[in-house]
């Protein structure tokens, strides 16, 4: 596993999933055995207003928020907030937005978070199996085959 510090910006509106996509990342990179941190911002979340979260993971991960562009990859999940946010990526960073998901491909919009995991995880070194356990540890079962349907066009997204 690469030990360098990884930057991932998640960030969306209130009761899309951002938190939980964010909580997703960071199960899995600790489930590799790596230093990870976590910072939340909620705003005006339960009003659908903006919601951020940094994780940051690696060998060793001094402070939860990444610094200003520097983030490797920028998961958004309402293009609305790309502008917003585009100015945290590093020159070279990876922006993954929902654009690049076919949405009339998912069961269910609610699982876009997730769509856009896949499409992170492409990019990724984790392993496939390691992302579906999470997944499916956080979410009930009744949710767990859309879910994974979701997952698995994200990562197609990126082909």
């Amino acid at each position: 596993m690469n030990q360098n510090v990884i930057n991932v910006v998640f960030a969306g509106l209130g009761g899309q999933g951002v938190l939980k996509a964010s909580d997703i990342l960071a199960e899995v990179a600790f489930a590799a055995g790596l230093d990870v941190k976590k910072s939340e911002v909620h705003g005006m979340s339960q009003r659908g207003g903006s919601v951020s979260s940094d994780v940051r993971y690696g060998g060793k991960v001094a402070s939860p928020m990444v610094p200003e562009c520097e983030a490797d990859y920028l998961v958004v999940l309402d293009e609305t907030q790309v502008p917003v946010n585009e100015g945290r990526l590093k020159e070279g960073g990876c922006l993954i937005a929902p654009s690049m998901i076919d949405i009339s491909r998912l069961q269910n919009p609610k699982s876009l978070n997730v769509a856009l995991l896949g499409a992170l995880s492409a990019r990724l070194e984790f392993p496939r199996d390691w992302w579906i356990e999470v997944v499916k540890s956080s979410l009930p079962a009744k949710l767990h085959e859309m879910n994974i349907a979701a997952f698995d066009l994200g990562v197609e997204s990126m082909k």
